[in-house]
């Protein structure tokens, strides 16, 4: 008799741990799912695929504008004069120009953590001027500026798609960060004047020629002065060309002051 009540509270007592352990283990999982909920994320990048789809794309874009350098440095050493070189390096800029389209694509789906809203204005700016207007009219393609925008075009592609090349291997050289964050402060205003003056430059053949332009009456009872649109185009560039200039200044603050204040210590 002793013995079945000594058994039986030893079973009791054997329960009551057991359902204290049960009891506990929810709140000691809590607390784990707590502290890792605490712990920062580290930001998703591309998959595999993604990834060898992007290097490739942006290996190609590199080796397309250096076709373009090359291009113009064969030409001018050919001419020696840098007047018309457009023409030797027309087609290859046309292509890899036309080619940016596919970053409005790359950061709609997700695989580019950029704003669609800001890539789409910059490349369609791009392909705008390539197509609409020196394209378009051939009048302006002997003129200067032509070559002033083409040549920051280059220079900048060129650092643009090897950074990225660079960065999605993880073996960025400081050399083409440092260039990145550094070039454009003398690139983008130069490739701004030389689109400007181009647009300026086409503006009489296109009122002359009424290109692009639809005129009353029509049966869509609709018009469009091209003339007009472009000289619109020119004024964007008042608002737009420093809020683009001074977020590069802000990104180089932050990608290179680090760096630079380390090295002057």
């Amino acid at each position: 008799m002793i013995n079945w009540q000594w058994t039986a509270k030893c079973n009791m007592a054997s329960g009551i741990a057991k359902w204290v352990s049960v009891m506990s283990a929810p709140a000691m999982g809590t607390t784990k799912t707590a502290h890792s909920d605490l712990a920062p994320k580290k930001k998703k990048g591309p998959g595999a695929l993604a990834t060898a789809y992007l290097v490739i794309y942006n290996v190609v874009m590199t080796a397309g504008w250096l076709v373009i350098a090359v291009g113009l440095v064969r030409a001018y050493l050919a001419r020696g004069s840098y007047h018309g070189l457009y023409y030797s390096i027309e087609k290859p800029l046309k292509f890899f120009q036309t080619g940016a389209l596919l970053e409005i694509l790359h950061c709609a789906v997700g695989i580019v953590p950029s704003s669609v809203v800001l890539t789409g204005f910059q490349v369609f700016s791009r392909v705008f001027l390539t197509w609409a207007v020196t394209h378009s009219v051939r009048e302006v393609q002997s003129e200067d500026s032509v070559l002033l925008f083409v040549s920051a075009w280059t220079l900048t592609e060129i650092i643009r798609y090897s950074f990225y090349t660079f960065s999605l291997l993880n073996h960025l050289p400081y050399l083409i960060k440092w260039a990145r964050y550094t070039f454009f402060l003398v690139l983008y205003p130069m490739g701004v004047t030389g689109e400007l003056l181009t647009v300026y430059a086409a503006l009489p053949y296109v009122q002359k020629t009424g290109l692009y332009s639809i005129t009353l009456p029509n049966k869509y009872n609709f018009s469009f002065d091209y003339h007009t649109f472009l000289i619109l185009i020119m004024l964007s560039y008042i608002p737009l060309f420093p809020q683009l200039y001074f977020h590069m200044m802000r990104q180089r603050k932050k990608v290179l002051g680090h760096a630079e204040e380390y090295k002057t210590e």
